[in-house]
Formats: C-alpha cells, structure tokens, sequence
C-alpha cells in the first residue's frame, strides 16, 4: 500500500474516556459521591434530565469494551481514576472494592498489549471534600488529593507507566463552576470579579496539587521509567480583522486562555502582563501561588494537548479605537465578537467550528515557545448527528472527514519536527457528555443507552485501518 500520510512506529494510536462519562455504577461497591453525582441529581441541571448513574455500564463492562479496543487495534487507552471510587468522601481508608476494578481494568489493557493512561483528575471531585472546603478553594483539598494520588502511585504504578495529573484545569476551575447547573446545585452565586479572583485561586491551588503529585510520582523507586504530565484544553486565538486593535485584543485573550495554563506548568511563572490586566481591571492583587514549586518539578516529561475548536476575536467597530484609554474601555465594556459565523465554516453538534489547521498551529506553537520533551493529543473528536444507521453500521461519514482532516494536521506537525508521540480520539464510546447528558454523540462505538448495545461507526473502521497502516 502507497500511503501519503505516514506515522512513525512507536506512534501510539489511542481513545479516551473518562470515569464519570462512561463508568455508571455511581453507588455501587462502595463508591462515595462526587459532585456530578450531586448535580446530576438536582432537579433541571441535565438536559433531558440525564443522569450519569449508569453511562455506559463499564464499572461492568469493562471487559468487553477492552475486547473493543483490541478489535480497533488500539495501542493505548486513556481512562481517568474515580477518586471517590477509591476514597468515597476524598481521605481515609481506600475502598478495596474500586481499588480492584481498576486492578482488574489495567491487567485486562496490558494482557491485550494496550498502553494504559490514567488521568488522576477528570473532574469528579469527592462530594465531601467539596462541601467541607469548598471544593479546590482549600489547601485541604490539595493535601487530599496528593494523598489520593500517592495510594493510587503505589498500587498502579508498576504496570502504569504514563500518568495525567488533572485534565483540563481552565474548564473546571474557570467554566463549569460558573454554570447555571452548579449555581442551582451549590448555590453559587458570585459576581464577575469574586469570580475570577476564586478561578485564580482555585488554579493555583490545583496547579500547587499538580507539582507535589508529580514529586510524589518521582520519589517513588517504582516511578523509573514512568512518565508524569497533564491535560491542558488548547484554543488557538485569531483576530476577525487586520486591525491593531484586534491583534492586541489576541494577545489578552491569548493570555487568558492559554497562556495562564501552559506557562505555570511548563515555565513555572505566570505570565506578567496578565498578572498586569488583572490587577488592573479587577483591582485585587495577582497571588503568585508555588512558583518555586513549580519550577522544582520541571520540566515535565509530557504534555497533553486537547484541541478541539479555535477562537475568533475583535472589537465591535475597531475603527472607534484611537489610543489606549479608548482600548481599555471597550475592552471593560466588552464591546467585542466572539466566534462570529464565518461563511463556509461547518461547525459539529456542541456548534464548534470545525478548524483543523489550528491542531498544527497549537502544536508547533507549544513545540517553539515551551519545547515540552514530549507532545500528546490527549483529546481531540466530535459530536456528530451519527443518526444514520444502516445494517448496524452508523455511516458518521462527517466524523471521518474530521478525523482524517485533524491526522493529517498532526502529522504536519511531525514533520516539522514537533515531537509528537500520540493521539487519542475522544471518544472510544458515546457517552455522558457533562451538561448536554445523552444528547450529544463523540464514540467510535455507538452506545444503546437503553440496552447498553456497543455498534460500530464507519469512523471505527476507518481508525482501525489507519492503525493497520500506520497512516492513509
């Protein structure tokens, strides 16, 4: 076969879930509460009035969906750790019973050749831990989770060999929090600026977590060879215009949305004209949390990038911009576009514009400014409509075409010389999507909500050769 797209051989080629989206079992064998539990079960949160008690079964069956994975020729998962499924209120004494599917799901992995990732943090905090401290606002429940990280190293640690320390810190420190359902849920009710000032808090607090979890990791004599890194969500910020205006307003929201994410992690600093904005803008001094911790632990030996969709950015009217107090006005004022419809843009079903190119730019961007040591896709998919099913083949033809469109982005990318070693698909199967419950479809493997049915998607069969090949 004469291939146009080529992958090097120690490419790993994955899918991945996460544990509150697929594992259902919410109370079962012990397992204590988390806060989406808690949400999930108040009342008008969900839409449709989903819940994530059962998902998609793989507390149970965890064994066909590995079969699954060996069927598609996956040479790496990434799954996260319930951490009340291993502590249920976050501390104290482990749960055998969680600690054993885990034990059972990483043997299963390794037996079918299959590299595991864990993910320590994919959101589902200890209800306990949350109502007690008010959730990452407290350095309690950073000593809770380093405590949690440490047990899990010394169980899984000498078959699991790549670990995330948390996934996607600027969605549940800055985003989630913020919704109506956790507003109706925790009775949260903050103006913009307590807001922001909890978000920094609540960031630096988990990026504090971060480091001494990963020193943990390394003080452990079974963590030779092992690699530690983190999940960060990408979005790569363009401006609507040529104007001046809308290059500088990049360069904020840049700061904003991801700046302030790579850069304590793989810098070990904040980056001083955000620190500048906000002390400004919001008139609270910028705390500049473990800086010195940070750094102690760099550099890491992965990152994770997950990449999805870009941002477009201007000001309503930039022409009205005439000098730097005109600037800061419109800018407090919000006198701005986000993401206005762009003619001949397709967008998937979460109304994400679908944008591979910026998957290259994200990736040589990081690989220039930070030099990671080493890069992985840890997400990247989309929500289709998946509606057309034909002798139980779903034809997600679009979700082909995204695929195939964001593999050739990535490979670009390798051969400019970033050092990407993987990518995983999010997802392996439909599931529970957060807030949207069942309504929106990201799986290789469509899943029967009702009767728990795995069926195949034309994107399966396409991943499945492209492994085979090795590229297309």
């Amino acid at each position: 076969m004469s291939n146009s797209i080529l992958f090097p051989n120690d490419f790993l080629f994955g899918a991945a879930t996460s544990s509150f989206q697929v594992e259902g079992a919410w109370n079962k064998d012990g397992k204590g509460e988390s806060i989406w539990d808690k949400i999930c079960h108040t009342p008008g949160t969900i839409e449709n009035g989903d819940t994530g008690d059962v998902a998609c079964d793989h507390y149970s069956r965890y064994s066909t969906d590995v079969k699954l994975m060996k069927q598609l020729g996956l040479n790496a998962y990434r799954f996260s750790i319930s951490w009340p499924r291993i502590f249920p209120t976050g501390e104290g004494e482990a749960n055998s019973k969680g600690l054993k599917f885990y034990d059972h799901l990483i043997d299963e992995l390794i037996e079918n050749e299959i590299t595991p990732f864990a993910t320590l943090y994919h959101w589902d905090l200890p209800l306990k831990l949350y109502t007690a401290h008010d959730g990452w606002q407290s350095e309690k429940v950073v000593e809770a989770f380093v405590g949690y990280a440490n047990y899990v190293f010394k169980q899984f640690g000498d078959r699991v060999k790549h670990w995330i320390t948390f996934n996607e810190p600027q969605v549940f420190v800055g985003h989630h929090p913020n919704t109506e359902g956790f507003k109706k849920t925790f009775g949260i009710n903050k103006g913009e600026s307590e807001r922001r000032t909890d978000a920094i808090v609540e960031l630096q607090n988990v990026y504090k977590a971060h480091a001494q979890t990963i020193q943990a990791y390394r003080d452990l004599d079974h963590s030779n060879g092992g690699k530690i890194g983190i999940g960060i969500n990408l979005l790569p910020v363009y401006p609507i215009s040529e104007h001046p205006s809308d290059q500088a307003l990049v360069h904020i929201v840049d700061s904003e949305a991801n700046r302030l994410y790579l850069e304590p992690v793989l810098l070990g600093s904040y980056p001083s004209d955000l620190i500048e904005n906000y002390e400004r803008m919001f008139k609270f001094p910028f705390p500049q949390g473990e800086t010195s911790l940070l750094k102690s632990v760099l550099p890491l030996d992965f990152l994770g990038i997950n990449y999805y969709t870009r941002i477009r950015i201007g000001f309503n009217n930039p022409e009205e911009i005439t000098d730097d107090a005109s600037f800061a006005k419109k800018l407090q004022a919000r006198d701005i576009q986000v993401n206005p419809p762009q003619e001949g843009m397709e967008c998937s079903e979460m109304n994400w514009e679908i944008y591979p190119d910026g998957l290259y730019d994200i990736l040589k961007r990081v690989d220039e400014e930070y030099n990671p040591p080493e890069i992985y896709i840890t997400e990247n998919g989309m929500a289709g409509k998946d509606n057309k099913i034909i002798d139980n083949l779903v034809y997600d033809t679009d979700r082909v075409d995204y695929l195939r469109q964001h593999f050739m982005q990535a490979n670009r990318a390798i051969k400019v010389g970033v050092n990407l070693k993987g990518f995983f698909i999010w997802s392996l199967l439909d599931n529970f999507e957060w807030f949207h419950g069942y309504s929106k479809r990201f799986g290789l493997i469509r899943v029967d909500f009702d009767t728990q049915e795995r069926i195949w998607k034309k994107s399966a069969h396409w991943y499945r050769q492209v492994i085979e090949n090795k590229g297309f």
